[in-house]
């Protein structure tokens, strides 16, 4: 009756396979003369979601989570996870190959200054990094003694052997019905504030910008509409597009040219040294910007301006148009929610669901708006013990049976043309109702529930939380799932 176009429940990769590719990398590395590599969960544009030619920490290591990162020596291995993975990341990789680590607190950079011996050679990819991460790299070999080496050519691909093509999702224009403003509307507002800024060019290397700028959508990153593209924008004139013709229809082309010149992503570091050569000042967006973008200006002579990428705060005001997208896809998705919750009021007591068939049921209500385009993310589906397992995955081996009075965790969003809508809810097996609590209290709780002090609370909250009336108690349980990174199809 139901079921799931855009989640798997299989069990991630592990087993004698992982222990080759570390050993494999190892040899590598001590062929180029390597003390060790840097492995970063992100992709070039540091993305959330990466596409199968990106997963390179879960290649390595058989960590699936969304964030993390690995660093291999010749004598030590850890992989560093927040509070969300520590219980995943425990079980899928090897204990005695890996040690896990945690992510914040303290640093890898830490671990680094322990386990680096002077002289070591520390090897990174610089289109993996940003250079803020990059400088933290450097700054804890230098502390012991040791030398960070920017990598040409990831030594990881040249023994993954059989690593995936790049993805060539079809792209579409995301059009004014949804958009509510042209892309050279959008472009005079960005050429200001080029021209503020004070540089000659801006490089849009967040594909999330570049997809609202042109108003394209694309498919090459699972559950957001990504095109990979990169963009630069001059503070006058034509802006160039980098994007892989590919993807492109005529029509889709056609869209582009109207403001853009359209090349291929190897185009990219040509034209930034072209205009680096010429003494151009190049504004970079700090969070997603490649170090080896400011080592490319820098070498050919221009000036690297590392600052908030404008765009984003651009995007972030919404239309008319985008408002009203919003709130038609609210009502849609309440009514294939409210579906869901009677289906689940219904059947739940009976014992007869599992995990997995409320995953395949809620999809199936939102499928059956005729506009689903994907999920947000993987949906979180989890009873008895399993819903308490921060950013638990129901796997076949995994899935639990729904026993009537237990505890149903859902945490769950869809992705639809007008706008990306996630929901969160909890509900329990006898139809027992559930109390929300705002993102802002109890605050203490729900922090120390994601591993971050109190010394930070003040910082703005990224995640919406919950409170479950079980057995008499409130348990608080926290919502580890960022929205900073994700571009709903409407936005």
């Amino acid at each position: 009756m139901f079921e799931s176009h855009f989640q798997t429940f299989e069990e991630p990769e592990t087993g004698i396979a992982l222990t080759a590719r570390l050993a494999a990398l190892r040899e590598e590395l001590a062929r180029r003369k390597l003390s060790g590599f840097v492995v970063p969960r992100a992709d070039q544009q540091q993305n959330e979601y990466v596409a199968p030619s990106e997963e390179r920490l879960a290649w390595l290591t058989g960590f699936t989570g969304s964030a993390g990162m690995a660093i291999v020596l010749a004598h030590a291995a850890a992989i560093f996870v927040d509070g969300r993975y520590t219980l995943q990341a425990a079980k899928q990789v090897d204990a005695k190959a890996w040690s896990v680590e945690p992510l914040v607190d303290p640093t890898p950079e830490s671990w680094l200054a322990k386990h680096l011996k002077s002289g070591d050679r520390l090897g990174f990819d610089p289109w993996l990094h940003t250079s803020a991460a990059a400088e933290r790299l450097a700054t804890a070999c230098a502390k012991a003694g040791a030398e960070l080496v920017a990598v040409d050519g990831n030594p990881l691909d040249s023994v993954w052997t059989e690593r995936p093509l790049p993805p060539l999702g079809p792209v579409s224009v995301h059009g004014a019905s949804f958009s509510g403003e042209s892309e050279r509307e959008k472009l005079v507002r960005i050429q200001q504030k080029v021209n503020d800024l004070g540089v000659d060019a801006l490089v849009l290397s967040d594909s999330h910008a570049v997809a609202w700028t042109f108003n394209i959508r694309g498919a090459d990153v699972s559950h957001t509409p990504l095109p990979l593209s990169y963009a630069v924008v001059p503070k006058d004139g034509r802006p160039t597009i980098f994007i892989d013709h590919r993807k492109l229809s005529n029509s889709v082309r056609d869209h582009l040219e109207q403001t853009a010149d359209v090349r291929e992503p190897d185009a990219l570091a040509p034209t930034l040294t072209e205009l680096a050569q010429r003494g151009g000042s190049v504004g970079l967006d700090s969070a997603t910007a490649a170090d080896a973008l400011s080592r490319l200006i820098a070498g050919a002579g221009g000036k690297p301006v590392r600052g908030n990428d404008p765009v984003s705060l651009l995007k972030a005001v919404k239309n008319g148009t985008e408002i009203q997208g919003a709130r038609t896809a609210h009502r849609r998705d309440a009514v294939a929610l409210a579906r869901f919750l009677a289906f689940i009021d219904r059947e739940a007591p009976t014992g007869a669901l599992t995990e997995i068939d409320a995953v395949e049921a809620l999809e199936s209500f939102r499928r059956d708006t005729g506009v689903l385009k994907d999920v947000s993310f993987p949906t979180i589906s989890g009873t008895g013990p399993n819903g308490a397992i921060v950013h638990y995955r129901v796997t076949r081996r995994s899935n639990r049976r729904i026993a009537p009075g237990d505890l149903l965790l859902i945490d769950s969003g869809a992705q639809y043309e007008d706008r990306c809508h996630p929901h969160h809810r909890d509900r329990r097996a006898d139809g027992g109702d559930v109390r929300p609590l705002h993102p802002g209290a109890a605050r203490p709780y729900r922090d120390r529930a994601r591993g971050v002090s109190r010394r930070h609370h003040r910082r703005p909250a990224r995640h919406a939380g919950a409170a479950v009336s079980l057995a008499g108690r409130h348990r608080f349980r926290a919502r580890h799932r960022s929205r900073r990174r994700q571009l709903p199809l409407g936005a």
